[in-house]
């Protein structure tokens, strides 16, 4: 159990982390340049942030029902 806690805090610190980049980055490009290539790189960077954090929780989740029906 101790092993899941420790995979969802990596999960979130670095999804949080490319999160608050992201956020940066899209609201550079949104109010500050006027290049939307870099709006879109934000937007990206946002998307990949929530991948890695669904993909983190469910390969969790799915670790732990195996476990448990190997129980």
């Amino acid at each position: 159990m101790e092993s899941y806690v420790k995979i969802l805090n990596a999960v979130k610190y670095i999804g949080g982390t490319v999160l608050i980049i992201g956020i940066v980055i899209f609201l550079y490009g949104f109010f500050v340049t006027d290049y939307s290539s870099v709006t879109g790189i934000g937007i990206g960077t946002v998307m990949g942030a929530a991948f890695i954090f669904l993909m983190g929780v469910f390969l969790v989740a799915s670790e732990e029902m195996v476990t448990k029906i190997k129980k």
